[in-house]
């Protein structure tokens, strides 16, 4: 029996269109009523999504959780209460900064309540509208941040083989152990080596006392790697990548604009014996 669903949010929970679709969240509030939690896992600020939990009937809900960051943070949804973080020590933050600005990058530095962007583009501006919204565009170096925690950094690479040869780049020049992770086909995502979805949806299950083989986890790119490896059951969406497909034990017939993850929780916990 799944007593968790852990789901990521671009291109898995949200549409293209940046919404919920009615039939998801119908699966989402029935599996709730349930007693089965449902826990959003994103790359993203917790605060960004605060419409979407309000949406699910979980906004403000103690006993309700969101991971973000990529695991680097464990939020509890009443307050938000932030319950856990893994932040990037400020050197490795700032030599990430540094070397994506020597690229001309679009550079993406998260504390854990807000959003620094330098070399905005409007290519990164149009997919952010709709779904983050309040960044600043710091005309300092990342130094104002020295005594503030870093939680993420990350580029905007909009070609797919510059973002492999951007992380084979980083790890040669950057002496750390990152968790480098791609995500919506543009990102190159750089968190602490033990911030990932995977580990950090297994701390939660452990603190509510769910076993990892009681968890679902859903996504469609790199960064949700992790959490399809190490839950009970691994779900690529039908538009996830070919080697998340790969990896996963069931693959959606549906995707993210079609009720992905409401054929997930209609199969294996609404309807498990269909």
């Amino acid at each position: 029996m799944y007593k968790l669903v852990t789901c990521d949010m671009d291109e898995t929970l949200l549409s293209d269109d940046r919404i919920i679709t009615p039939k998801t969240v119908a699966a989402i509030k029935a599996a709730s009523a349930q007693g089965v939690y449902f826990v959003p896992n994103t790359g993203r600020n917790f605060l960004t999504i605060q419409d979407n939990l309000a949406t699910l009937g979980l906004k403000q809900q103690k006993g309700q959780y969101v991971i973000s960051f990529n695991g680097g943070a464990i939020v509890e949804n009443a307050g938000p209460k932030v319950l856990t973080t893994q932040a990037l020590d400020f050197e490795i933050a700032k030599k990430l900064w540094q070397l994506g600005m020597d690229r001309g990058y679009c550079v993406h530095v998260y504390t854990v309540d807000k959003l620094y962007i330098w070399n905005p583009s409007q290519t990164d501006a149009a997919y952010l509208t709709g779904r983050v919204a309040g960044w600043e565009l710091p005309q300092e170096a990342i130094d104002i941040l020295a005594t503030t925690p870093i939680v993420k950094v990350l580029y905007e690479v909009l070609d797919e083989q510059k973002r492999l040869e951007v992380k084979v780049t980083v790890n040669a020049e950057i002496d750390a152990s990152l968790n480098i992770t791609f995500s919506s086909d543009r990102y190159v995502e750089f968190n602490d080596q033990a911030a990932t979805k995977g580990a950090a949806v297994l701390k939660l299950g452990e603190m509510l006392g769910i076993k990892r083989e009681e968890i679902i986890a859903i996504g469609d790119n790199g960064n949700d790697l992790s959490m399809i490896e190490a839950c009970g059951l691994g779900v690529s969406m039908a538009n996830g990548r070919d080697f998340l497909k790969a990896k996963a034990q069931y693959v959606t017939q549906n995707d993210n604009n079609h009720d992905g993850v409401a054929e997930v929780i209609e199969k294996f916990i609404l309807n498990p014996a269909d």
